[in-house]
């Protein structure tokens, strides 16, 4: 039986200083950088949505009735979840995808995340009423702190409502799964949901993924333990200092190719697989190359094509000393023999880390890339570092190809990749 083949049909995003696919390839092409100034926490720089509050307006959706759930729904929505439903309208509409269009049984869903934390507001009252003596008094939380918490409350803050509100609000019966790999989430639920389509179990899936670094106790968790930058985020330059932080979330719209086709759909690209893979060791070994590595050769066996059949590779290129030179050795073990060296670049010079979020924007800046036929430069890249062995794209005329890599990765060395082609 020959497989079913896997097609963008429509993407849409929640991200720092543009909201459609023009002013996204514009602010990279032109060399943006989406930051703004931030005096908090001791940093100075983040990139955050700032257009985006969570007014209906924002949602763009196209449905009244959907518009109604959609405020009756907001007051149990934390930020996280508010950009991933906003993103699916946008995708379902970049898609032309009304409310009852498509059997609801055939269309599925798979969003990823970060871990999702409550905010400081929301525990205030209880907190409060739990003071003795200026100390928090826990044996009273459970009769007198707990009743000031708004019964609702957990359902702000878990992480499979993205993919359920999306499915309440489109009326979506498909296979369903929520992925919580942070950073690396976007290879997970992009392979799940080719796998998904190609077996014949859906037509449609909605895929995507959301996040923020910038929760107040993410970013004093982010200050303590991770490389952060106090001028520019430089994926794999010599002087890189670490990565900026910012939120944002973005989806796909993933459909079988001749679905698609009979209804008249733009075919942005093709998507073959997508892969994950963790390393880990029990003494202080960085396994990160390795996991890259083995992540890369399986995603190109999957997709049956050989290192010098991709076009570019579309990094994760987080900015930080160690991250960047692992990203980039295991790149070069996997396509390092190539006759004509792999062109590598980055977004996050631009956006810095969304968390969860960065994964589908970048993959959205790699399907550009393919329509455009021509790589974006790696923003604030300007000296080659020995430790990154790699060709990192430093001009606005270096070919896209027809075929690239999306990598992503998180701390706990989890690594995924998408392998993603032309939709010719």
């Amino acid at each position: 039986m020959v497989r079913r083949r896997v097609v963008v049909t429509g993407m849409g995003f929640v991200a720092p200083r543009c909201r459609s696919l023009g002013e996204l390839w514009s602010l990279l092409t032109t060399g943006v950088c989406a930051a703004r100034p931030y005096d908090g926490y001791g940093l100075v720089s983040l990139a955050a949505p700032a257009d985006f509050d969570g007014h209906i307006s924002e949602f763009e959706s196209q449905d009244s009735t959907q518009q109604k759930a959609i405020r009756k729904s907001l007051k149990v929505m934390s930020r996280e979840i508010q950009m991933a439903v906003a993103a699916s309208c946008r995708a379902l509409n970049c898609a032309e995808i009304g409310i009852g269009q498509i059997p609801s049984e055939r269309v599925g869903i798979s969003f990823g995340s970060d871990y999702i934390l409550t905010t400081p507001e929301d525990v205030l009252d209880g907190v409060r009423s739990c003071m003795t003596d200026s100390l928090f008094d826990f044996s009273q939380w459970g009769t007198t702190g707990l009743p000031k918490m708004t019964p609702l409350w957990q359902l702000k803050y878990l992480p499979n409502m993205p993919a359920s509100h999306i499915a309440i609000l489109n009326d979506f019966h498909g296979p369903s799964n929520s992925i919580t790999l942070r950073e690396a989430s976007i290879g997970a639920v992009v392979g799940e949901s080719v796998e998904i389509i190609a077996s014949g179990r859906a037509d449609v899936m909605v895929v995507g993924t959301t996040g923020s670094r910038l929760h107040p106790y993410k970013l004093m968790h982010a200050k303590q333990h991770e490389e952060l930058t106090e001028t520019a985020c430089r994926p794999f330059d010599q002087h890189r200092d670490g990565t900026l932080l910012g939120e944002g979330a973005g989806a796909l719209i993933l459909e079988e190719k001749e679905h698609a086709e009979k209804r008249g759909a733009n075919c942005w690209a093709e998507v073959l697989c997508g892969s994950y893979r963790s390393r880990f060791s029990r003494s202080d070994k960085d396994c990160r190359r390795e996991a890259v590595r083995n992540v890369l050769e399986q995603v190109l066996q999957r997709g049956n094509t050989s290192p010098e059949q991709i076009g570019h590779i579309n990094a994760h290129g987080l900015g930080s000393k160690s991250s960047d030179s692992a990203e980039a050795q295991g790149i070069h073990d996997v396509f390092g023999k190539r006759a004509v060296p792999i062109p590598v670049t980055s977004a996050k010079g631009h956006f810095g880390n969304l968390g969860a979020g960065s994964g589908t924007l970048e993959l959205i800046a790699g399907i550009l890339t393919l329509r455009n036929q021509v790589l974006y430069p790696t923003l604030n890249f300007s000296t080659a570092d020995s430790s990154c062995p790699i060709s990192v794209v430093q001009s606005a005329d270096v070919p896209a190809g027809d075929s690239f890599v999306k990598i992503a990765m998180n701390p706990q060395v989890q690594v995924s990749a998408v392998l993603v082609k032309t939709g010719h």
